[in-house]
């Protein structure tokens, strides 16, 4: 194992002394550019861009939203965008010092902007984040001071425009926003076989084990549809996995710790401190509780092996009384109109807390100039476009008259559908998309669903599911942000121990569900293996110091 940051230096080097391509070896000569201070030349307005696209997409030069952009503003973009080898493109290109004016749709890593913001190959946006020049983007920081913080690096500087999709619950009219993905699984029961046994949809732990005894007792699969005698399957899910796993019912145990892009089992207190839970007594607790209804039969023992497509045939041939899903009607097929959501369950001593999760992460890879640039002023005002709700609608979907047909009676506009695209252009609706969407600097937030463009049909049902039916049960809001930004150590020693961690304690969790436990020398044992081995106290020392990091820009503002 090797610590991926380090190797990621050593290889940049290597590149760099065996080409002999540094940027004095190569003759180039770049404009002065000084971290907090904007250049005020605006001489250059012709300006080469290199980046990715979709590989359903047409040629950027003829794409009529972004020509008419660059009329607007005033300049000229040479388009140098691919869809493969773009790393290799872009390595070469950093690496001799034969750099285009910016990058676009590359997405660059934290890691990878943080030190090329070091060593001056992109420049500070910084001073252009102001009214004078983007006054687009500054509105958005000013009304959204999260995804200033998303795009500042450890250093202080930003080096890229923000770009994510913030699909909440404010797209729905909802006073609050929360992510589409705060709440990842949904439990769901089948009421009819609840019915038919005389049972309440249970709003606690001990009496939805009540109801999956009588499920399995009665063989309801069998009985009630009518399937092969023992066919019933009281509960089936994933284990540990994001919108179909066990995981929603350690709610009653006050947490659930969702698979996610940070750490399996990071949460944040409402004191700001980060922990573990998968160190907790509550943990300890959960998996003993949990193991008495594997042993009894109760929960599928292909659990910690099925993918989702053996799930979901489970489900919708009937077999299963209790699993998670977005969608009733996706997992359940034609039986979903048995069935209802669970509410979250409290446990033995009446807890019911369910651990948030952000959304997606706000990035600033996909739009990085550089020091190749002689006016990123002049630059950067058509860049402040992108942040028109109605213009990175057009870039991220196709633009009016083409994949924007028409405005319902609120002035929203509709996207096309799937019949009228095959009919129109004769292809689908998402292959229409492909050929128009624009890769680079496009923030979504939630409110844009409201003003501007009509959200997908099942998002609505969803975010609708999560605010009215899910939120209420939730006692604690506080959620650790997937947007921290670490720096270069600090991700060095996420890669180096992270997945180690993650490994140790996912096999551990399943065994303990399925064999019992654990003793006090097994727990002990754990704890100490995840200290000594796992590198547990490093990781909890990185995600806190980020943490305050983010807590601290929040509170200086």
């Amino acid at each position: 194992m090797r610590k991926k940051g380090l190797w990621k230096k050593l290889v940049s080097c290597m590149m760099a002394v065996g080409l002999g391509l540094s940027a004095a070896a190569c003759g180039n000569e770049y404009a002065h550019h000084e971290k907090g201070v904007a250049n005020t030349d605006t001489s250059q307005t012709d300006f080469s861009i290199m980046g990715g696209m979709s590989a359903l997409s047409t040629s950027y030069d003829q794409k009529d939203v972004l020509n008419q952009l660059q009329e607007e503003t005033g300049i000229h973009i040479n388009w140098n965008t691919m869809s493969e080898s773009l790393s290799e493109q872009v390595n070469i290109s950093i690496a001799g010092g034969e750099l285009p004016d910016a990058f676009i749709g590359v997405g660059f890593s934290n890691y990878d902007i943080s030190r090329y913001g070091d060593d001056g190959t992109f420049i500070d946006l910084t001073p252009y984040l102001t009214e004078e020049y983007m006054p687009n983007l500054t509105k958005i920081l000013e009304e959204n001071p999260d995804v200033r913080k998303a795009i500042t690096m450890d250093d202080g500087y930003i080096y890229g425009l923000p770009a994510g999709e913030r699909m909440g619950t404010a797209g729905i009219g909802a006073e609050e926003d929360y992510s589409i993905y705060s709440i990842p699984q949904y439990s769901m029961i089948n009421k009819a076989w609840l019915d038919d046994l005389g049972l309440e949809v249970p709003t606690t732990l001990e009496e939805l084990h009540t109801a999956l005894k009588a499920f399995k007792d009665n063989d309801m699969s069998a009985k009630y549809y009518g399937n092969a005698p023992g066919s019933t399957i009281p509960m089936s899910t994933g284990f540990d996995q994001w919108c179909w796993g066990q995981n929603i019912f350690y709610a009653g145990f006050g947490f659930t710790n969702w698979p996610n892009d940070v750490c399996n089992d990071l949460v944040l207190g409402d004191d700001g401190k980060v922990e573990f839970v998968c160190t907790t007594d509550n943990y300890r607790e959960a998996l003993t509780y949990f193991h008495d209804w594997y042993a009894q039969g109760l929960m599928d023992v292909e659990m910690f092996s099925q993918d989702d497509t053996q799930l979901i045939s489970k489900c919708s041939q009937g077999y299963v009384g209790v699993s998670t899903w977005w969608y009733i009607e996706e997992l359940m097929g034609d039986y979903a109109k048995d069935y209802v959501f669970l509410p979250v369950l409290d446990g033995p001593d009446g807890t019911h807390n369910v651990t948030l999760r952000t959304g997606g992460p706000t990035n600033s890879g996909q739009l990085n100039i550089t020091k190749a640039c002689k006016s990123p002023a002049n630059l950067l005002k058509f860049f402040d476009r992108w942040y028109e709700p109605e213009i990175v609608m057009q870039l991220h979907y196709g633009p009016i008259g083409t994949y924007f047909t028409e405005k319902d009676e609120d002035g929203v506009w509709m996207s096309i559908t799937d019949e009228e695209s095959r009919e129109k252009f004769g292809k689908g609706s998402g292959e229409l998309r492909g050929e128009q969407e624009v890769y680079g600097p496009k923030l979504i937030l939630s409110d844009y669903y409201l003003s501007t463009f009509k959200m997908e049909d099942r998002a609505i049902e969803r975010l609708t599911d999560l605010y009215e039916f899910w939120m209420p049960y939730v006692d604690s809001k506080t959620a650790y942000p997937v947007d921290c930004v670490f720096t270069g150590e600090e991700l060095d020693d996420i890669d180096w121990y992270k997945a180690d961690f993650e490994s140790a304690v996912a096999e551990q969790e399943g065994l303990w569900i399925k064999n019992g436990g654990p003793t006090d020398a097994e727990w002990e044992s754990y704890i100490e293996n995840l200290r000594k081995k796992c590198g547990m106290d490093k990781l909890l020392k990185v995600y806190q110091e980020a943490y305050d990091r983010y807590a601290g820009v929040e509170s200086e503002e």
